[in-house]
């Protein structure tokens, strides 16, 4: 039996519009996914539409929540995103992280992930994880008589030559000229 959908639903759905978001979800019966109203996704065909005003009848019904949407996460405002995006960033800085793999792991595209981060932050996730990067090693510079080479993969470099170019464009010096101006400042001995 087909369901009747009210126009002002459908007209929501074409033109992705947020304000509806928790009013409804709809459901294609083709995919056997589950949107908010403001998904960018493809626009259904109306007659495989199914409307729900809760998330989880949506799910007892056997349909799939959209991983682009995320329908059945109580939405976070974008600045509670980001600081969540930023949270993971300063725990993981050692490892390989792209934008795929940021986007991976938040449920969003890269690009989407990139231009909120950026919109929040002023800068890219790329240079946010750069400049913690930069501080952890300036902190081993400043404490620890490490190589230059252990300290670039303490903070996530494998390549030594790569993390003295983004340690002296961040900085002006180089890693070990870094070391020298601070010990000398200290008056601590080499």
């Amino acid at each position: 039996m087909k369901q009747e959908i009210p126009e002002e639903y459908w007209k929501a759905i074409l033109e992705n519009n947020p304000s509806y978001d928790r009013v409804f979800y709809y459901a294609v019966k083709t995919t056997g996914i589950f949107c908010r109203p403001s998904c960018h996704s493809r626009p259904p065909n109306k007659d495989n539409v199914r409307i729900f005003h809760d998330a989880n009848v949506a799910q007892s019904f056997q349909y799939r929540p959209c991983k682009r949407c995320r329908p059945d996460t109580i939405e976070l405002p974008e600045e509670k995103w980001v600081n969540s995006i930023l949270s993971w960033l300063d725990l993981n800085y050692k490892k390989a992280i792209t934008l795929t793999t940021l986007g991976e792991t938040f449920h969003v595209s890269p690009y989407h992930l990139q231009r909120t981060f950026k919109r929040a932050t002023g800068i890219s996730p790329v240079e946010y994880l750069r400049k913690i990067r930069v501080e952890k090693a300036i902190y081993y510079l400043e404490n620890t008589n490490e190589t230059v080479s252990r300290i670039g993969s303490a903070v996530g470099y494998a390549n030594t030559s790569y993390f003295v170019t983004l340690f002296k464009k961040e900085k002006l010096l180089s890693p070990i000229a870094y070391r020298k101006k601070y010990k000398t400042a200290k008056g601590v001995s080499l």
